[in-house]
Order: structure tokens, then sequence, then C-alpha cells
């Protein structure tokens, strides 16, 4: 227990002198969306790793709202459950999901080559993309999810093909 705070106040330490330098978000408000604290700090490359960790949750949530807007391969739960949401829903997730489906890109081009300025200005980025658009978007739609009834004209539940 002691080394695992040890170990994550040496992460804050070193994530706060890259922060100063590239002007990052807290590392507190980054943590709380990105789970950034379980980066192991011995590395020379922390801002990839940062990046690498925050990757990882995106394509998370671009694969959900894959599932949802193509929900041709989903488990069969989801379909019931993707009745319970209107059009301008999905209009919404497709915003999300182009914003998302952007930085997959550009994560990409990362990984291919290092440049600590440009990993900073992706982590900026991605925050300020998810706490702005990404984030209200999906809460609204994961609590019109999981939300007993169906909005929509509710249909026979049986699958006739």
């Amino acid at each position: 227990m002691i080394e695992e705070v040890s170990s994550l106040n040496e992460l804050k330490k070193e994530y706060e002198k890259l922060s100063d330098k590239y002007n990052l978000p807290e590392f507190s408000k980054l943590n709380e969306i990105f789970d950034i604290e379980e980066i192991d700090i011995d590395t020379e490359f922390l801002l990839r790793k940062i990046r690498r960790t925050i990757s990882d949750k995106t394509t998370n949530y671009l694969r959900f709202i894959e599932i949802i807007l193509n929900p041709s391969n989903a488990p069969m739960f989801f379909f019931r459950l993707i009745n319970k949401l209107e059009d301008n829903d999905k209009t919404e997730l497709g915003k999300a999901y182009e914003l998302l489906g952007n930085l997959e890109i550009e994560i990409i081009s990362l990984d291919l080559e290092y440049n600590e300025e440009k990993e900073s200005e992706f982590i900026k980025r991605v925050y300020n993309i998810f706490v702005n658009q990404i984030k209200g978007i999906l809460l609204d739609i994961v609590k019109k999810l999981s939300n007993g009834e169906n909005k929509k004209k509710n249909r026979e539940s049986s699958y006739c093909g």
C-alpha cells in the first residue's frame, strides 16, 4: 500500500513537471476521466504512456458507439436497448463517433513518430473534446439505455428472420 502511494506521488510529481512545461490539465481531472494513475512511472516517455492510456479509454467508447450505430454484430441484448433511442440520439452519437474516429487516426501517427509536444497537444485536445462534447452525449445515451421504459413504440421482441 505504501509503495502504491509512493508510486502515485512520483507519477504526480513527474506529471506536474510536464504540466508546467505544456500547460496540461490537472492530474486529478485527467485521472478522474482516463484512469492515468495506474501508469508505470519507469519510462522515458511518460506523455506517450499517458496518451496510450487515454487512447485505450477513447477506443472503448468508440467501439461502444459503433455497436449502437451499427449493431449487425452486437450481442442480442443491444437490440432491445437500441430501440430506446430516438433519431436525434443517433445523430448525437454520430457526432461523438466522428470525433473519436478522427482521434484514432491521430493516435496512429503519434505511435509511429514520437514527439513530446505533439503528445501533450493531443492529451489537452482529447481532454477538452471529451469534457466539452463527448461526455455529455454518452451520459445522456447511457441514461436512456439504462432507463427501464422504452420511449419508442413497443415492438415485439421476437425475431423472425
